[in-house]
């Protein structure tokens, strides 16, 4: 089986007795060997989720015949287990960048990093040293309409799994985000819902808070209201300004953001609703 291609098999659907029964019997009988398998169930939802590696052939008439088994709503993916095609998008600030750009040099990341797009000109060179194609799109004499419609026009070019702000410090319409439907992932520098928009080092400096952090989450068209995908927190004290906050702050954003895309780009991550499950 070692030369046999890895596919991912994502299900959910309304919670019955025996799915796991029915769903791993359809693989044993197409002579699929099940390299991992979890599941949940979501008891208040009463809905089931499974994650099934496995490796084989796929033949083409899989997909009918597990819909022929599953309860009519069932969502059913079947995923090549390969890299994602992605885009970054960025303003100024350097560190989620170079920590992805450092991920994906040393073939860390599971995906392949098309372009480098920013409102700024500031991290051309940055880029460039890992030969990855940098756009410099500028905001300035431009309406947020146009400036955005480039963006996007840009950004589909390219053809993206998926599309990651990297610090990108510009709020997208409710356009760009239903052409990329849960396939953009931002890293917002702060511990959601708490201190949603712009400033939450200030914020959270104003409030005196003990602790701050970072989610990372996909972009729905609520600022910052997306299903979370990770966080993680620091402790910080009444010593600290804002400023050494968001300083502080910019290692667990780059952790969050690196943390997160690894769940999305293994297939790991199910949207149901406004929240995730990963499995």
């Amino acid at each position: 089986m070692e030369n046999k291609p890895i596919s991912v098999l994502l299900i959910d659907c309304p919670d019955e007795k025996g799915l796991v029964h029915k769903i791993t019997g359809v693989l044993y009988h197409n002579d699929f060997n099940v390299i991992e398998n979890e599941e949940f169930v979501d008891s208040d939802l009463n809905h089931f989720f499974m994650r099934t590696e496995f490796q084989g052939e796929v033949p083409k008439h899989l997909l009918n015949v597990l819909h022929g088994i599953l309860p009519p709503e069932a969502r059913i993916d079947l995923r090549s287990k390969n890299k994602k095609d992605i885009v970054l998008l960025v303003t100024k600030e350097h560190h989620c960048l170079g920590d992805l750009l450092v991920r994906h040099h040393y073939n860390e990341l599971n995906a392949r990093i098309l372009a480098v797009i920013g409102n700024y000109d500031h991290l051309r060179a940055l880029t460039e040293k890992f030969d990855i194609p940098y756009h410099f799109l500028s905001h300035e004499n431009r309406t947020r309409e146009e400036h955005e419609g480039e963006v996007l026009n840009l950004t589909q070019s390219y053809k993206p799994d998926y599309v990651v702000l990297a610090k990108y410090m510009r709020v997208l319409s409710p356009t760009f985000v239903t052409a990329f439907p849960q396939r953009i992932i931002n890293i917002h520098h702060s511990f959601l819902p708490a201190f949603i928009g712009a400033n939450p080092y200030k914020q959270a400096f104003d409030r005196g808070v003990k602790i701050i952090g970072a989610t990372a989450h996909f972009v729905s068209e609520e600022l910052d209201q997306g299903p979370i995908i990770s966080q993680d927190v620091i402790r910080v004290s009444h010593y600290q300004s804002a400023v050494e906050m968001a300083k502080a702050g910019r290692d667990v954003e780059k952790i969050v953001l690196a943390q997160s895309l690894k769940l999305v780009f293994e297939d790991r991550v199910f949207v149901s609703g406004n929240k995730t499950v990963i499995l």
